[in-house]
């Protein structure tokens, strides 16, 4: 299974100006958009960790999720949450010729922690030996900041904030070590699914 990330969060979607007010940084100087970069960098790394911790997208985003083999013929559990919709479902040998499969074959039934993509119909179409099935698709709480849950973006906040605390330990990467501090771990708790056989559950 490989999930190929198709578009990137937008800077404009980034709450830079929230995040300065969040740092108590002061406003009004010349150089007010000095650090922006820098802010953005801790932002985006922040989102990056609590939605490896989650499984959960945070800034909606297209998906390219390719696999070799379903793991029940009638549906399929999606990687990550929540998904918004599918754009395209294609089967490719393997020779990568690809076939585009009709979109009255199959559909969403979204799920807040498990959506699936599921068959219209008996079946999923088949994946043939040495090919694999690509699915396109839309996922993330909205396209703005603001569609996101008050808790997880409070998380967001504290995360990018402790990152750029503890610049100067090793980066936003390894800053203040691996364990994500207490106050963002309770905050996305209820957001982790938990993952059984590889998280590819039905």
């Amino acid at each position: 299974m490989m999930l190929v990330e198709q578009t990137t969060v937008p800077t404009l979607a980034l709450p830079i100006d929230a995040f300065k007010d969040h740092l108590r940084m002061g406003t009004g100087f010349a150089d007010d958009a000095m650090q922006d970069a820098v802010l953005e960098s801790y932002l985006r790394s922040a989102m990056a960790a609590i939605e490896a911790r989650t499984g959960k997208i945070l800034i909606q985003r297209s998906f390219m999720w390719s696999l070799t083999a379903w793991r029940a013929l009638d549906s399929q559990a999606f990687p990550v949450a929540p998904v918004s919709a599918i754009t395209e479902l294609r089967v490719l040998d393997r020779l990568g010729t690809v076939t585009v499969i009709d979109a009255v074959r199959y559909g969403l039934q979204m799920d807040d922690h498990r959506p699936k993509l599921v068959a219209v119909g008996c079946s999923l179409p088949s994946i043939p030996i040495g090919g694999s099935a690509e699915v396109i698709f839309d996922a993330g709480f909205g396209a703005l900041w603001g569609g996101l849950p008050a808790d997880v973006t409070h998380a967001v906040m504290l995360l990018a904030a402790h990152y750029y605390e503890h610049r100067d330990v090793g980066g936003a990467g390894g800053a203040g070590g691996e364990v994500m501090p207490y106050g963002v771990t309770s905050l996305i708790e209820r957001y982790r699914t938990v993952r059984i056989l590889g998280g590819a559950t039905s």
